[in-house]
């Protein structure tokens, strides 16, 4: 795969939002009852971001983050964080090769296009930190020596509840290099059915979706995202809200300046994949939960009363003044 960082040449958004939509389909095909989920897991991707899935064990999302990499055309591995998994196992190593008489890096598996890290909070944070710079930067550094990743490299994350035993709180900083922080839930009683039906239909526990983009056809539709219009009174209105979250008296610590961005790079993604070149308000408020809620630390008082982030940033949306909705023709 190649380490390219040279820029495509950017997808028209129209292309891009018909696109993303067969992706969606496809995954959809497999993925029962999550299209929120998955609709807000691809426009984090098409913004350059990572994912982190928060759920309980068995609800697909490992199934989930395949079904997007076969989708988009790229190479995937999976990584099962336990507690004894050391960084070299996630960044590679350099191993002693006879026939040269030199050491070699050998990659680890960061090096892919779509990486899982399964249940990252079972793994110790030291171990949990060798995947910052690879979120931040898109590469590794082993030895004193830098090695870029794959173009495009995205991380999908799950986590389980906290409340689990031998699990360990994901860092600060870390859960702050998440674009979106998603959780499945369980489907209706239709949904689980149609779960069932499909696995007895496949025969098989292996699935395979067609692929409905490339990795170079990802990247050139990331950087169509970059043309959709984002009117200044959206721009301030994304300010707001980060900064109502660093007031608000149940939060120590609010969103910082990442968390305001976040906010217009996913709702321009889902502007995209709605089918529009600009952003309106609606769009923001859709994403505020999963892309705030996840950077904000509570006061220990908060904490202890169980106050769940989630209601903080929906009392912040409701208290936020919304800027007015353009139509197409006032945002040119």
């Amino acid at each position: 795969m190649t380490t390219d960082q040279t820029p495509p040449a950017p997808a028209a958004p129209d292309e891009v939002g018909a696109l993303a939509r067969r992706i969606l389909a496809e995954v959809g095909t497999v993925v029962i009852d999550q299209e929120e989920p998955l609709r807000l897991a691809l426009a984090a991707v098409l913004a350059g971001g990572h994912v982190l899935f928060e759920d309980v064990p068995g609800l697909g999302k490992t199934l989930a983050a395949r079904c997007l990499a076969q989708a988009c055309g790229l190479a995937f591995r999976r990584l099962q964080c336990t507690p004894d998994l050391l960084p070299a196992d996630i960044t590679g190593s350099y191993v002693y090769a006879p026939d040269t008489g030199r050491f070699e890096f050998r990659p680890g598996p960061v090096f892919t296009g779509l990486l899982l890290a399964d249940e990252l909070n079972r793994t110790a944070p030291k171990t949990q930190s060798a995947l910052l710079e690879a979120m931040a930067e898109g590469q590794v550094t082993v030895e004193g020596t830098s090695f870029p990743l794959p173009a495009p490299f995205h991380l999908i994350a799950t986590a389980n509840p906290i409340e689990y035993e031998g699990t360990y709180a994901l860092p600060e900083a870390q859960l702050d290099r998440f674009l979106v922080r998603l959780s499945v839930g369980y489907p209706d009683r239709a949904g689980e059915e149609r779960i069932l039906a499909n696995r007895l239909a496949r025969r098989t526990e292996a699935v395979r979706l067609p692929e409905v983009v490339d990795a170079g056809q990802l990247r050139a539709m990331q950087a169509g995202v970059e043309a959709v219009h984002v009117d200044p009174d959206i721009v301030r209105y994304c300010v707001d809200l980060a900064a109502a979250t660093r007031t608000d008296p149940s939060v120590e610590v609010g969103a910082s300046p990442r968390g305001s961005q976040a906010l217009m790079l996913v709702g321009r993604a889902l502007a995209v994949i709605d089918g529009r070149d600009y952003v309106v308000p609606d769009d923001v408020k859709r994403v505020a939960v999963p892309v705030l809620a996840h950077r904000l630390t509570l006061t220990p008082g908060a904490w202890a009363a169980g106050t769940d982030p989630a209601q903080v940033v929906a009392a912040v949306l409701a208290a936020t003044p919304t800027p007015p909705t353009l139509a197409r023709a006032e945002v040119r």
